[in-house]
């Protein structure tokens, strides 16, 4: 019985070592602040209400916040939520914020990149590419997805 299990267990200690496993386990990407800030609102009701794709309830719970919390997840939240909803410019004022707060703020960098992707604005798309490939040169998935969206605009002209 030893015997069988051992190659299953080489193939996971390989893929393991070869820093293939996040990739196998990992689900797409939806709505993330992905800052470790001890200060943020507890936003996991606005996450789930996001991730099901009611953006009018989430709109609504983030603008409460906002009302009470000035923090860089909320107004990123905010310029996602709004960007969904088809509000451009409210939503490029809220990723602004956001940046604004926190300029490393990854996930921020990413959303903006991706309304001037979907607004056709591919220069400023690119230069927060840029930034992410500053803030993470050894890669990471903010910079993944906006260069995904990038190569399927630029695909699609």
């Amino acid at each position: 019985m030893k015997k069988k299990r051992a190659p299953i267990f080489a193939a996971l200690a390989l893929i393991a070592g070869l820093g293939l496993l996040p990739a196998l386990l990992s689900t797409p990407a939806s709505a993330v602040d992905n800052m470790s800030s001890t200060d943020a609102p507890d936003l996991t009701s606005v996450r789930a209400k996001i991730k099901a794709k009611d953006y009018a309830s989430a709109l609504a719970e983030l603008r409460k916040l906002a009302d009470d919390v000035q923090h860089a997840d909320v107004y990123n939240l905010l310029g996602y939520t709004l960007r969904k909803s088809g509000d451009f410019k409210t939503s490029l004022t809220y990723y602004t914020k956001a940046i604004e707060m926190q300029p490393e703020h990854k996930a921020a960098r990413e959303y903006l990149g991706e309304l001037y992707v979907e607004t056709g604005n591919m220069e400023k798309a690119k230069e927060q590419l840029a930034v992410l490939a500053k803030l993470c040169p050894g890669g990471c998935e903010e910079r993944e997805d906006l260069q995904k969206a990038i190569n399927a605009k630029s695909a699609s002209n």
